[in-house]
């Protein structure tokens, strides 16, 4: 069996090892198997602070008999907040529902350049089918809504921002554009440099945002600061741009869609269990 596992020389050893031992009692006590774990927060968007949280997340899979229980269990399960340790994971038919619905966290997790662990295998075969079944009109919705949600909430009064909060909108803005400038693709990388790389922003965004991830980088607080004028132009220009080629009507999921993505969970539960 091929095993992933991939964690930067940056991360701190003593966390990694807790998050190890959280996914073996996490295995242990719930009876579930983890083919896939990963970090998913600003470490590996790839513009983390000093003392940004360690996000892992996870895919995992019950035995055959608790998926043909009267009482289901819960398709979460989640930990309790420890310091800046947040480890919780999403049951396979929820991630594989979530993703025909164009929510794109699942997507991240697929294409996460940092793993704790997981199995080459279940992350190639979820992301080839995530490929061929994802709908790039809702999944350019996901990120349309969560920008412009981010957007007001951090700075819609035009003034000052926590610059940290930038990011959240710059994010989904520069995914939107790459996939404009990436005609019939949907999965844009995730780590946030390598993203901006492939969107080619304006020069004077590029220079701000590189400025901006070299200070984050090094500074706990970034604190406020006045809001500036290219980035708030790229991301209002990126959301408009976006607004009539993904936020038109609805979009209905097909069945076959649903048979193949069904046809994955069974044959992945069979081969776990």
């Amino acid at each position: 069996m091929n095993r992933l596992r991939n964690i930067p020389s940056t991360f701190d050893s003593r966390t990694v090892s807790e998050i190890d031992a959280l996914l073996d009692t996490i295995e242990r006590d719930h009876q579930v198997c983890i083919p896939l774990a990963i970090e998913s927060g600003s470490r590996a968007w790839g513009f983390p602070s000093p003392d940004s949280d360690y996000d892992c997340r996870f895919v995992y899979i019950r035995n055959q008999d608790a998926y043909l229980s009267l009482w289901p269990e819960r398709d979460v399960i989640e930990t309790p907040l420890i310091g800046d340790l947040d480890v919780n994971g999403w049951d396979l038919g929820k991630a594989l529902k979530l993703m025909l619905k164009g929510n794109a966290v699942i997507i991240e997790w697929l294409r996460s350049p940092v793993i704790y662990q997981g199995e080459a295998r279940f992350r190639d075969e979820f992301l080839d089918l995530t490929r061929r079944l994802a709908n790039r009109t809702l999944i350019g919705r996901h990120y349309l809504h969560l920008g412009e949600r981010q957007r007001q909430t951090y700075f819609g009064d035009g003034k000052q921002v926590a610059l940290k909060k930038l990011f959240y909108a710059l994010r989904p803005a520069a995914t939107l554009r790459w996939m404009r400038m990436h005609e019939g693709e949907a999965i844009a990388p995730m780590h946030f440099p390598t993203l901006m790389a492939e969107c080619a922003p304006p020069p004077d965004v590029d220079a701000l945002v590189r400025e901006l991830l070299i200070k984050k980088a090094e500074t706990r607080e970034l604190g406020l600061g006045l809001l500036p004028i290219p980035i708030v132009q790229f991301v209002d220009h990126e959301f408009s741009a976006a607004r009539p080629l993904f936020d038109q009507g609805r979009v209905a999921l097909t069945r076959a869609a649903k048979l193949e993505a069904a046809d994955f969970f069974r044959s992945t539960v069979r081969r776990f269990v």
